[in-house]
Parts: C-alpha cells; structure tokens; sequence
C-alpha cells in the first residue's frame, strides 16, 4: 500500500514535492488560492492578468529545468537564453561573451563601459578572491561589511554590487548575508559559462511550471484541493494531520507568514515568526506604442525602480514595460478610487483602497517590529 502524504500549498515549492512523490505516494495537495503558483504566477481577470513578480531564472537552475521537462514543458522554448549581461542605463554596460567559464567574466569585465579602469581591476580582484577562496568564507558577514574589506568604489556599490544584491537576495547591503550571495555567484559566475545565462520568461509565470504541473499531477491521480485554506497541521498520536485528516506525512510548503498560523508546535511557531521580509513590487506600464529597450531586461541607475522588462520583446506582449522594485523602505502607501485594481473610481472603491492600504500598514508595521 502506498504511503499517505499531503502537501500543504501549491507554489513552486509544493509543486516540486509534489511532482517528486506522484506515484509513490497517495499524494493530496492542498492549495489556498485558486490556482496554483504561489508568488510566481499570473493572476488577475479576463484581460487584466499579469505576472505576480518579474522573475527570472538562471542556467544554473537544474532543478527548475528538470522539473518544467518532467511536467511537459521545453525550456528552450519557454525561456530566451541571453549570455550574462549587465546593462544599466546610466551605469555599468557589461556583456559576457560565449567564452569558456571564467574567461567569460574576464573578457566582459575587460570591455565593459561605464566603469573606470581601477574599479575594473577592483571589481575583477573581488571576484577572483571568492573564486580562489571557492566562494566559502569562514565566518558569515553582512554585504556592506565584506564590499569595504575589499575597497569597493562607491560606483561599484551603485552599479554592480547594490543591484545584484537586490536582484538575488531582495535584501539592502547592510542586511544580506555574504555567505549567501556567495553562493548564488558559486553557481552562477563561478560553474560553467551556460550556468551564468540569464533565462527570461518567454511565457507568462502559470505556463512556465505551475499550471502544467498541476494538470501533470491531476493526470496521475493526486487529488488536487485549490480555493480552500488549510487551518490547522497537528500531530496527534504520533501521526500528523490536517483539519483533523491524518497522513503519514505532511509536507508545508507555504510562505514563512502564513506558516506561523498554521504549525501546532510552539517552537516551530517561534522560529517560523521570527522571520523578517523586505517587500519587492512589480509596476506594468502600458504603452501605447512599444518604448523598445536596447536589451529585453535593463537596469536603471538614478530612479526608484532597478530593473525594467520589455514585455513585448520576451513575450509578445504589445507595449507593456515592467517595472521592478527591489526591497524599498515600506513607508508611503497608496489609497484613492483610482488605486483599487479590481474596482472602478467610486466611493466603494475609494473605501476599499483605504481599507488596503490600513492593512498593508498594519502588516508591514508588525513584521518590522
């Protein structure tokens, strides 16, 4: 007989458990929305549906790759493949050419724009003493600790170092860990040529994995509950349940804030509550004709947002631009009949954007504490 298992929410993390234990198990997966994905799917209605982030992957994501192909989906067609490029409007322009890893960092640090000579030789020491060292360090430290123990320029900072960071850990410099970041660039800058590739999505975040992967797990007999929170994940005589629903395991794959509520073991609570988030936030712009950026993905010196994505450029998607901004101080919020997304400008709709934005404060507020 096979084994029992729940998996409790249906983003990448509980679809990729999930699609490892279809057949193994007699597998029920529970999932809050209406659909699955988590914080890397499209939502909205009718023809007001969008990305819920602007994600991208990278050549060294084996396992996102492995999945999408078990699920029926080719990532050469689902996603564009660009060389490692770093190009910011007003800032450093640095393209990685299709040379044997690490001289593609070398020849593209040699010939990037935008960048003195010195902070080059600065930029290119920094990252050669991580390789040597093979991107361990013996004691963890913040970002901004390690970038002035190797003398990063204030540019380097700016252009380079602030950006990626944002980018990969959604985190200011003071706050991020350096073991971290090393070893996002040990298998990025410091693996193979192809692992440094910047892959776009070509096809909006539910048919990238999520949306596949639910119909691939439907067709293997996992009973899939979507629209319905779970309350409760408990122990009880030694076996774990859910509302009550005993398994022989359960797998919680939900966010950190929603986790706190759901887990019946105190510490698990106390730990899973101690948990701090920056905010990061998509803005699509709309156009009445294409703006066509130089590259499909450019960084932005000097202004609030840190990236922009050609929509139209990776997927077809006729004069809209995103915006992205990483990790911003949560402190201004919007209300107005004009900011609801769902609600024309009404009274009601002026009354629920209130509404919103009193809960965002509340939240944010509660976290920070």
């Amino acid at each position: 007989m096979k084994p029992r298992v729940a998996v409790v929410g249906a983003g990448w993390a509980g679809l990729a458990a999930a699609v490892e234990l279809a057949g193994w198990a007699d597998l029920v997966v529970y999932e809050a929305g209406r659909g699955p994905g988590g914080r890397a799917r499209c939502a909205g209605k009718d023809g007001a549906r969008f990305d819920n982030g602007q994600h991208i992957l990278l050549g060294a994501y084996a396992e996102c790759l492995r999945l999408m192909r078990t699920v029926g989906v080719s990532p050469e067609s689902a996603l564009r493949r660009l060389p490692m490029q770093w190009l910011r409007d007003g800032g450093l322009r640095l393209r990685c050419p299709h040379l044997p890893a690490p001289l593609h960092v070398a020849a593209g640090l040699l010939l990037a724009r935008g960048v003195s000579w010195t902070d080059k030789w600065k930029l290119a020491r920094a990252l050669d003493g991580l390789r040597r060292s093979g991107y361990r360090l013996e004691r963890d430290l913040s970002v901004e600790a390690w970038l002035a123990a190797q003398g990063q320029s204030a540019a380097l900072r700016r252009d380079f170092w602030q950006p990626l960071v944002a980018s990969a850990l959604n985190t200011p410099l003071p706050r991020a860990s350096m073991r971290v970041l090393a070893s996002v660039l040990r298998d990025s800058l410091g693996a193979a040529r192809e692992a440094s590739d910047l892959l776009l999505p070509a096809l909006d975040l539910s048919s990238l994995f999520p949306d596949p992967a639910w119909r691939w797990l439907g067709e293997r007999g996992a009973a899939l509950r979507a629209g319905g929170r779970v309350a409760s994940v408990e122990m009880k005589d030694g076996r774990p349940q859910v509302d009550g629903t005993e398994y022989d395991a359960v797998i919680v794959a939900v966010a950190p804030y929603h986790a706190k509520d759901l887990l019946a073991e105190p510490a698990l609570r106390e730990s899973v509550a101690a948990y701090r988030y920056c905010p990061i936030a998509t803005v699509y712009m709309r156009f009445d004709r294409s703006p066509r950026l130089p590259a499909p993905m450019m960084g932005v010196s000097g202004g609030t947002a840190d990236w922009l994505f050609d929509r139209e450029a990776l997927c077809g998607e006729a004069g809209w631009l995103a915006a992205v901004i990483s990790a911003p101080a949560a402190g201004v919020y919007l209300a107005g009949d004009w900011v609801h997304p769902d609600y024309p400008a009404t009274l009601e709709g002026a009354a629920r954007s209130g509404v919103a934005a009193a809960a965002a404060v509340k939240r944010d507020l509660q976290v920070e504490q």
